[in-house]
C-alpha cells in the first residue's frame, strides 16, 4: 500500500546555519490548508542537521523522523551548492542505512528540496530524480502537484487569482520587452553643499531630490549588497565587495546601500571566528573593515544590520564608522524566536529599547523591521499593520524625529494586489497619524523577499509589475514613495551584482515613470476609486484601531519592553508559524490564519474568518499567563 493511503506527515527541515525560513513556512501553510500535519524542525535538530557528516548528529535526525512519524520529508539549503550536496548525500545515505525509503517498505515516500536553481539542477544531476526540486516562483498548484497534493484536497480559494494583479503583469511585460529602461539614467539630487560628505543625511538627500523637479520626484533608492563565497578568504571577501561598491557608486544610480553583512559579523564582531558558521553575507569584522567600505561608497549613503548582541555597542560604532544613514531594529525578533541571535525575547527588548534611547541622542533616522518577520511566520494583514504601528510610537516616544516605514508587499507571494494596496494605505493612514513638526514618516516600499520567480525575464516582468504597485499606493502623490528598496530581479536565483542592481533600479524607476504618464492618460485604472481596495482599506483601519485600543487598555505600560513583551506574550500578534520557543509562546503560535481571496486572515476551528471582538477577548484573557512567563524572564 502507498503511503498516500495512509496518515501522511509531512516533515520540513533546514539547517540552522542558513536563516531563511520563507520557503519551508510557505511550504508548511499550503500543506497545512489542505488539511496534512506538518511538524517543522526545531532548533535543536535544526543544530545537528549543520554538522550533517557526523553520524550522531545525523541520528538525531533520524530520531526526529521516527518519533514523528514523518512520511515525506522537505529540506531547504539557500546558501552554497557544495554544502548542499554534501548536506543531502549524508542524508540520504544515512536513510537509507536506517531502511526509512518506500522503496525499502520504509514509511518515506517522498523526499524534496528548495534552494536556488543552480543547486537545484546539481541535486538533479547528482542524486538522478530522488529528490523532488523547488527553486522558486512555482504556483501554488505547481506546489502542491509536486508534493504530492491531490488536487481534490486543495481550498479552491487557494487557486484564484487577481484581475488587477494580471493587469500590472500586462503593461510590465510590454515595458521589459521594449527594453527602454536600459536607457534610464535619472539620478537624485547631487547638487547640495553636504552630498556626500560626513554631514550629508538622508533627509537632506530627500528635500534637495524634491526640488529637482516640480512635477514629480524620482524616489531615493536604497538596495541591498553584499557579495559572498564559501571557502573565500575573509580579507578577499572585504576587498571584492569595496569593488562592488565602488561600482555602484560610480554609476550613481543608487543612493542608499545597504550592506549585507555576514550572521557573524551581527551576533559576534570582533571575536575570533575560528569554527563558527558565517551563514552567507560579508563577513566584516574589525572597525577597519567599516571604515574602508565607508570610503570606498563615496557619495552613496550607507547603513547595515543591526546586532544581534551587544545591540547599543554597534550602533555607535555604526555611527562612527560608516555614518549611518539610519539605523533598523527589529524589536521582537533576530533572537531565539527566530534563531538570528542569543538573547532570550526579553532580553532583546530591553536591548533594543537602550539603542532607541541611543539613537535618538543622534538625531538619525529609525527603521523598524518588524511587520514582515510576523507574516513570515503566518500574521494576519492585521497584525502586520499593529506592529508596525507600535514601533512608530514606541520611536515617537523615545524621540525619534524621523520614522522610515518599511513596506513589503507581496508578503506571503499569494497576497493578491488589490488587499496590498489596502494594507499599505491602511498602515500609512494609521502611522501618519502619529507626524508633527517633531516626527517624520518616511515611507519605503519594496518587493517580497520570497516574491521573484528563477527565471530571469520573468523576474523583470514582476520587479516592474511590483513597481506598478508601490505606485498605486497613492497614485495622485508624485513624491510618493520617498524611498524605494530595490529588491534585485535575481534574488531566487543567484546573488546580484553590480551589473544587476543597477539593470534593478532602471527597471523600478523608468517602470513608475511610464506607468504615471500610463495614468495621466487615461491607459490605466485610477486605483485611488477601487471600491474593494477602499472597503478593505478601512476595514483594516477600524478594526487595527480596536486591537491598538485593546492593546494600550490591557498593558498600561505598553510601551516598554514588559510591555511587548506581554502584548506577544498573551497572542494580541498571531505567529501560527513560529520555529523557536514554542512551548513558552503556546498563546502567540495557537492561532489558525489563512488565506482567503489574497488576504492572510485570522479564522476559527472552521476556517471562517473569527471576529475582531473574539479575537480581542482571547488574547485579554491571556494575559495572567503571559504575565508569569514574563516574571520567570525577569532576573
Amino acid at each position: 500500500m502507498r503511503q498516500s493511503d495512509l496518515r501522511t506527515v509531512y516533515g520540513l527541515l533546514k539547517p540552522a546555519n542558513d536563516a531563511h525560513t520563507m520557503g519551508l513556512q510557505t511550504a508548511g501553510g499550503l500543506l497545512s490548508e489542505c488539511g496534512y500535519e506538518v511538524v517543522i524542525a526545531d532548533e535543536r535538530i535544526q543544530k545537528a542537521f549543520s554538522f550533517y557528516n557526523d553520524s550522531s548528529a545525523r541520528l538525531v535526525i533520524i530520531d526526529w523522523l521516527r518519533k514523528n512519524k514523518i512520511n515525506r520529508l522537505g529540506i531547504s539549503y539557500r546558501l552554497d551548492y557544495t554544502d548542499a550536496i554534501n548536506m543531502l548525500g549524508f542524508l540520504l545515505e544515512e536513510l537509507k542505512k536506517e531502511r526509512l525509503l518506500e522503496f525499502q517498505n520504509g514509511p518515506i515516500d517522498l523526499l524534496f528540496f528548495g534552494g536556488l536553481p543552480e543547486t537545484c539542477r546539481k541535486v538533479e544531476k547528482t542524486f538522478s530524480g530522488i529528490f523532488t526540486c523547488f527553486q522558486g516562483g512555482e504556483s501554488i498548484a505547481e506546489s502542491l502537484s509536486k508534493m504530492l497534493v491531490p488536487a481534490k484536497l486543495i481550498p479552491r480559494d487557494m487557486l484564484e487569482v487577481s484581475q488587477y494583479d494580471d493587469n500590472l503583469h500586462q503593461f510590465a511585460e510590454e515595458v521589459i520587452y521594449k527594453k527602454e529602461y536600459l536607457a534610464y539614467d535619472t539620478k537624485s539630487a547631487n547638487d547640495y553643499l553636504e552630498f556626500g560628505t560626513g554631514q550629508d543625511t538622508l533627509l537632506k538627500r530627500l528635500e534637495a531630490t524634491k526640488k529637482q523637479s516640480a512635477h514629480q520626484t524620482r524616489p531615493l533608492i536604497r538596495a541591498h549588497v553584499g557579495p559572498y563565497h564559501s571557502g573565500q578568504k575573509q580579507e578577499e571577501a572585504i576587498l571584492e565587495c569595496g569593488s562592488w561598491i565602488k561600482q555602484l557608486a560610480s554609476k550613481g544610480l543608487l543612493d542608499i546601500l545597504s550592506l549585507g553583512t555576514s550572521q557573524l559579523s551581527q551576533s559576534n564582531f570582533a571575536e575570533n571566528w575560528s569554527g563558527k558558521l558565517n551563514g552567507g553575507g560579508v563577513p566584516v569584522n574589525s572597525e577597519a573593515d567599516y571604515r574602508y567600505l565607508y570610503e570606498e561608497a563615496r557619495p552613496l549613503l550607507m547603513r547595515t544590520y543591526a546586532g544581534t548582541k551587544n545591540i547599543p555597542q554597534l550602533a555607535r560604532m555604526y555611527e562612527n564608522t560608516i555614518n549611518i544613514s539610519w539605523h533598523a531594529l527589529s524589536l521582537w525578533w533576530f533572537n531565539q524566536l527566530d534563531d538570528r541571535g542569543p538573547y532570550d525575547l526579553y532580553t532583546n527588548l530591553k536591548e533594543h529599547f537602550k539603542t532607541i534611547e541611543y539613537i535618538a541622542t543622534t538625531n538619525k533616522p529609525l527603521e523598524a523591521n518588524v511587520s514582515h518577520h510576523f507574516a513570515f511566520r503566518g500574521a494576519d494583514d492585521l497584525t502586520y499593520i499593529v506592529v508596525a504601528y507600535l514601533a512608530a510610537k514606541l520611536a515617537k516616544l523615545y524621540g525619534i524625529k524621523t520614522f522610515v516605514l518599511q513596506n513589503m508587499l507581496n508578503t506571503p507571494r499569494s497576497t493578491w494586489g488589490v488587499h496590498d494596496l489596502a494594507k499599505s494605505r491602511a498602515l500609512l493612514r494609521l502611522v501618519r497619524s502619529l507626524e508633527d513638526d517633531n516626527f517624520r514618516i518616511v515611507f519605503q516600499p519594496r518587493a517580497g523577499l520570497d516574491f521573484f520567480k528563477p527565471d530571469l525575464e520573468q523576474a523583470k516582468i514582476q520587479l516592474a509589475a511590483v513597481s506598478c504597485l508601490m505606485d498605486d499606493i497613492e497614485p495622485r502623490n508624485l513624491a510618493s514613495p520617498d524611498v524605494i528598496h530595490v529588491v534585485s530581479y535575481s534574488e531566487a536565483s543567484h546573488l546580484a551584482t553590480p551589473d544587476v542592481i543597477n539593470e534593478s533600479i532602471q527597471i523600478t524607476l523608468h517602470t513608475i515613470e511610464k506607468y504615471r504618464e500610463a495614468r495621466l492618460k487615461g491607459l490605466i485604472d485610477d486605483q485611488s476609486k477601487n471600491p474593494e481596495v477602499n472597503q478593505r482599506e478601512e476595514d483594516l483601519y477600524q478594526n487595527s484601531r480596536l486591537l491598538i485600543k485593546a492593546l494600550e487598555k490591557s498593558i498600561p505600560d505598553l510601551y516598554s519592553p514588559e510591555g511587548f513583551y506581554l502584548a506577544f506574550a498573551s497572542g494580541f500578534f498571531p505567529v501560527p508559524y513560529l520555529w523557536g520557543d514554542q512551548d513558552k509562546f503556546n498563546h502567540a503560535i495557537n492561532w489558525q490564519t489563512k488565506m482567503i481571496r489574497g488576504s492572510m486572515q485570522v479564522v476559527d476551528a472552521d476556517g471562517s474568518i473569527l471576529e475582531i471582538e473574539q479575537r480581542l477577548a482571547r488574547a485579554v484573557d491571556n494575559l495572567r499567563s503571559a504575565k508569569r512567563t514574563l516574571h520567570q524572564e525577569i532576573p
